[in-house]
């Protein structure tokens, strides 16, 4: 299962800034780049990604000899073998030009190591959770008929699950201002958020932002839903849209599949971060 989800996430394809390379050694030379923010692509520079144990259970992912080095210039490591294999995986499947862009996994790696916003799990949680006071399935369109229609068909069923899943009210409305969101569904959903780990968090926080939705992102991660159905409904007004007027030939395509890239990514890492062994030991059967 586990060589069947990191080729899943291979085949589809966002990387904020490539990680740097430290050597084991002073034999080795590292790897210096200045602006990491700015860099999408470089030639390749290594042959052979290994994997060893490290510190702590650790993980460290080797390019030839040299050890991989986060952004902020800490050492890279993973906190199990099955999100290292996808790191490593992500690496070696890299070709003559290496993009940095497509490697979604090693960029929530580097986030979750450097924290570069300095934030506390209670901040990440307060980001997450105000995606629900805008949550894309929340806000519902008076016209035209057909599009009333078929969010109603498509986004009602999802937002009863979550309800009904959690016991909580969240509702729908055509106002600017959305549906006013009981504290008690916020309070819920702060302390299910509080039983991730930091992170699962990152990669959960993750998935919210490319979905614009609270609630699909928790259905995507309870496995209620698939990756392509969750970019769909996450989509859904904009495919409307595009059925009646056209799109932009190989645009919304390119969109399309990126989208369901990160998406898949995220979720990946949030099952292969998490704490659960019950987790992993399924995903490993599977």
């Amino acid at each position: 299962m586990l060589r069947n989800l990191v080729r899943f996430h291979n085949c589809l394809g966002h990387a904020f800034s490539p990680p740097t390379v430290c050597p084991r050694g002073q034999m080795f030379k590292l790897l210096s780049v200045k602006s990491y923010s700015t860099i999408t692509e470089r030639k390749k520079f290594y042959e052979d990604v290994s994997i060893s144990h490290g510190e702590g259970g650790m993980f460290e992912i080797n390019l030839d000899r040299r050890k991989l080095k986060t952004p902020g210039g800490k050492l890279f490591t993973a906190p199990n073998e099955a999100l290292a294999i996808a790191v490593a995986n992500e690496w070696d499947t890299q070709k003559d030009i290496l993009k940095f862009y497509s490697m979604h996994m090693t960029t929530l790696c580097n986030t979750a190591l450097d924290n570069p916003t300095f934030r506390s799990k209670d901040q990440m949680i307060t980001a997450a959770l105000k995606y629900l006071e805008t949550d894309t399935i929340c806000y519902r369109v008076e016209e035209p008929p057909s599009l009333v229609e078929l969010q109603n068909n498509e986004w009602d069923p999802v937002l009863n699950w979550i309800e009904d899943r959690y016991n909580v009210v969240i509702g729908s409305s055509t106002s600017i201002l959305g549906p006013e969101i009981p504290q008690a569904t916020m309070d819920t959903f702060r302390q299910h958020l509080g039983s991730y780990n930091f992170w699962s968090l990152t990669g959960l926080e993750y998935v919210i932002t490319q979905l614009k939705s609270v609630v699909l992102a928790f259905a995507l991660i309870d496995k209620h839903i698939t990756v392509e159905q969750a970019v769909l409904l996450s989509r859904l007004e904009e495919e409307f849209q595009i059925g009646h007027w056209g799109n932009v030939e190989w645009a919304h395509d390119v969109d399309l599949y990126e989208l369901r890239s990160r998406t898949a990514a995220g979720a990946l890492f949030v099952h292969f971060s998490s704490e659960s062994s019950t987790v992993k030991r399924k995903l490993m059967q599977d």
